[in-house]
Formats: structure tokens, sequence, C-alpha cells
């Protein structure tokens, strides 16, 4: 899950697995799988680091 700013200021958080494309022209949409689309205020670069982010925070997490 990653946590984006909407253009209202907003905070919301987005699996980030449920992210299709990342497009900036020059707001940012987030186009999720099921069709719905967030535009926020972070930059597609912002985004990309934020998902890596995660992704290495799962894999790291220790099951003992």
């Amino acid at each position: 899950m990653i946590d984006v700013t909407k253009m209202n200021g907003s905070k919301v958080t987005i699996n980030s697995d449920l992210i299709e494309t990342v497009e900036e022209n020059p707001d940012t949409v987030l186009t999720l799988t099921t069709g719905k689309k967030i535009i926020i205020k972070e930059s597609r670069q912002k985004v990309k680091n934020l998902v890596i982010l995660y992704k290495r925070e799962c894999n790291s997490i220790d099951f003992k």
C-alpha cells in the first residue's frame, strides 16, 4: 500500500498491486485495474519510488 495526495489535499492509501498505469500530462493520473482514475499531486517518478519501497518492505518482513 502506498500513500498519495489527491489534488484537493486529502491523503489516500492505494493498493499498489492495483495500479495499471501512471500518466503525467501535466497532472499525474493513476489508472487502477478496476478502471478507476485518480488524479494526484505526486509525480510519476515519486509513485514509482513509493511502489519500489513498498515492495522492498514486503520482501524484507521476517515471519519468525
